[in-house]
């Protein structure tokens, strides 16, 4: 892990607990944490945090993190959860994806039909 990611990380309010087990996934442009901590009492829960490397106007970077709190009485739901997601998306039969239409009533009464389309969340961090 990188010096200033760990320090910026660290740094941080939400993170005064030290990990007791810590995992880094490296993909692409983002890094994701899978860190294991401890409560007061004891037990057990994970942190996964996203984090993208970002560049300032005067060229000085930061981290952008996103994080997620995995409690223990959450962890099954969340499995069973995240394993029917990639199931889904892994089916290559599952059905194609559905277009989204909206119908706008002008002024004059008329309908129009408005398409979206698929949006990723780089094409939002683009424009942001």
């Amino acid at each position: 892990m990188e010096t200033e990611e760990r320090e910026t990380r660290e740094n941080t309010s939400t993170e005064n607990r030290p990990e007791i087990f810590s995992r880094a996934v490296r993909a692409g442009k983002r890094t994701y944490f899978f860190d294991v901590k401890s409560t007061k009492a004891e037990d057990y829960y994970l942190t996964v945090t996203e984090s993208k490397k970002r560049f300032r106007n005067d060229g000085s970077f930061y981290y952008e993190k996103h994080k997620l709190f995995l409690y223990k009485e959450d962890f099954e739901k969340f499995t069973d959860a995240l394993t029917e997601s990639l199931g889904f998306i892994n089916d290559p039969n599952r059905p194609a994806p559905v277009k989204v239409t909206e119908t706008v009533v002008t002024s004059n009464g008329d309908a129009e039909h408005n398409k979206f389309t698929d949006v990723s969340f780089e094409d939002l961090e683009e424009r942001a």
